[in-house]
């Protein structure tokens, strides 16, 4: 799994803009149950310098004092890897609106510096939902009985914080947030404790001088975590490269015809306990060696490049890798022996095949099936689905579908999406960047990914579709494989 979710837990707009009277402000307003966030500038219309500002708060599960499930104990448990093999996204969705829309604007998203309550008022339009000094935050209250220091908010702005500062510019105004906010996160997993910041979430606005210049910028809505919109709800993306390409199905003997790069192969040993991945005793998180023999057990040692034992190493809890050439021989078959000192933990098998020169262009046409797909999967499941490819071309004889077995065909680079039926709105995309997050690992047995279903809305229908990078170019598969997401 590369992918995980995390969504807001509290959010809210505050403003300063005039109700309808034009006379008084919605300074004591709160808006922390309504359906959307709303960002503007209104420059002039109470009077011909007037100024009127409305900013969003919101606020995700990082830190352990945090409410769900959170960044800090994912990560605790292994879920999401360590700072420096994970991006967090925040990702904030555009609700279309009959109002007026700005066009070329910049928001900035910053820190906030206090804890502040999300608060129960719904009304947007007329500011009727006062908290005074009740619960909720408003333009001038963080909480009950606590002012921000600043009214507006208070956030973490001065340059010494200029690294956690972001901001995005609008160019049609429709578009939806999304921003790296990698070590602003980061620095919430640690806390204040650690070294780091507390997490109060984040402070969504216009620049300074779109904020109080002399034009307006209204209005931007975002949808809100009480959206019945599910997919529109105020989001962290975790993103990560969990690709793991093990070679022992698609090990080539050293050629020619390779370059040394192409004739190396990575092979993996997964320690299964009980059906959990644990570290081997003796190796743990260090190196394991792997020399190769032409018989199971004794025979003669073969050549690799680098030399015999190849040093291997850690990947994650319970899973190691070695990387080597094979020189090329007679035997069908070789077998790897894993080992630290005088402990031989695995021995396995591989069949090398051997690269060749062709006369004819090679088909890149294949065709796939999911072969474990359910009709159905609940919402809390994390499921490891296995993909068949084979040439789309391949047209075997009576005999050979009789005697032998179709070789699953590995593709190096294969990426999935998944949409939901009904309005094909995107639920995952292929995640083809430099991240590749949404990329398949493959293994002996061809390739596979993990899908968590809690990303999806419950009682739909979703279809997966996967694109190949072949030669260069990416390709979309046309077959579609189908499922439901229940409670």
């Amino acid at each position: 799994m590369s992918l995980k979710r995390y969504t807001a837990y509290k959010d809210t707009t505050i403003t300063n803009a005039f109700d309808f009277t034009l006379t008084n402000r919605g300074t004591g307003s709160n808006m922390g149950l309504a359906d959307s966030l709303e960002v503007f500038s209104i420059y002039g219309q109470a009077s011909s310098s007037s100024l009127e500002a409305s900013r969003v708060l919101v606020q995700f599960p990082v830190s352990s004092s945090d409410t769900g499930t959170t960044i800090l104990a994912d990560r605790t448990a292994g879920t999401i890897p360590a700072s420096g093999s994970v991006n967090f996204y925040l990702r904030v969705f555009n609700v279309a609106h009959g109002q007026t829309l700005p066009r070329d604007f910049t928001l900035v998203v910053a820190p906030v510096s206090q804890s502040w309550e999300e608060g129960y008022g719904l009304d947007m339009d007329e500011y009727k939902d006062k908290t005074y000094d009740g619960t909720g935050s408003n333009w001038i209250n963080a909480r009950a009985n606590t002012a921000w220091t600043n009214q507006g908010g208070d956030y973490l702005t001065a340059s010494a914080y200029s690294e956690f500062n972001y901001t995005q510019t609008f160019d049609k105004g429709t578009e939806d947030l999304e921003i790296d906010v990698t070590g602003l996160v980061e620095q919430w997993i640690k806390g204040a404790a650690g070294g780091g910041y507390e997490n109060y979430g984040f402070g969504i606005f216009l620049t300074g001088s779109q904020e109080s210049g002399n034009r307006s910028y209204y209005t931007k809505k975002f949808s809100a975590r009480g959206s019945e919109y599910f997919f529109s709800r105020p989001i962290i993306e975790a993103r990560w490269d969990s690709t793991k390409k093990d070679q022992r199905g698609s090990f080539y003997a050293s050629s020619s015809v390779a370059s040394a790069a192409d004739n190396l192969n990575t092979i993996y040993l997964y320690n299964y306990v009980r059906g959990q991945l644990k570290d081997l005793p003796g190796a743990g998180t260090g190196n394991i060696y792997v020399e190769v023999y032409d018989q199971s057990s004794a025979g003669t040692q073969l050549t690799t490049t680098p030399e015999q034992p190849v040093t291997g190493g850690w990947v994650e809890t319970g899973v190691y890798s070695a990387s080597f050439a094979l020189d090329p021989g007679t035997n069908e078959v070789v077998y790897d022996r894993w080992f630290s000192g005088s402990i031989v933990y695995h021995t396995g098998s591989i069949t090398p095949k051997t690269f060749t020169a062709n006369n004819a262009v090679l088909s890149t046409e294949y065709c796939t099936t999911i072969t474990n797909l359910k009709p159905e999967y609940y919402k809390n499941e994390v499921s490891t689905l296995r993909l068949f490819t084979r040439p789309k071309k391949w047209n075997p004889t009576i005999y050979t579908v009789a005697t032998t077995a179709i070789e699953n065909t590995v593709i190096d680079d294969i990426y999935y999406r998944v949409f939901r039926n009904v309005d094909e709105r995107e639920v995952i995309s292929y995640g083809t960047g430099s991240l590749n997050h949404t990329r398949l690992s493959y293994d002996v047995s061809g390739s596979y990914f993990d899908l968590d279903f809690s990303m999806f809305e419950p009682n739909y229908e979703y279809a997966i579709k996967f694109l190949f990078y072949i030669d260069g170019s990416y390709r979309e598969c046309d077959e579609v494989f189908q499922f439901k997401v229940v409670e």
